[in-house]
């Protein structure tokens, strides 16, 4: 069984960056920082794919507004099962309140 290797994104961020310079072959990246070639063809594709996201505001708004809406909704469950708790303890007669 092998152990997949875990990166930071400021690893992973900073490699892509040395490759955007085109100053090093993948390969010569790849011995430097002990990545496999494919795996740094990823990061630059995924990172190329994503670019335009950074630069779109309404994307973060949204995500922003579902974030929020998913928090609201949360706390709303939380109310209503603490609700739902106190009725079946009481009707149970079952009382620990601290």
């Amino acid at each position: 069984m092998s152990v997949r290797k875990q990166y930071s994104p400021e690893f992973k961020s900073k490699i892509v960056l040395e490759i955007l310079k085109e100053e090093k072959t993948l390969s010569q990246l790849s011995s430097e920082y002990g990545v496999h070639t494919t795996q740094l063809k990823n990061w630059k594709k995924e990172a190329l794919e994503n670019l335009p996201q950074l630069f779109d505001k309404r994307n973060i708004e949204a995500m922003k507004k579902d974030y929020e809406k998913q928090i609201q909704d949360l706390y709303a469950e939380i109310g209503r099962l603490t609700t739902q708790l106190s009725w079946l303890k009481k009707k149970s007669g079952i009382h620990h309140d601290p």
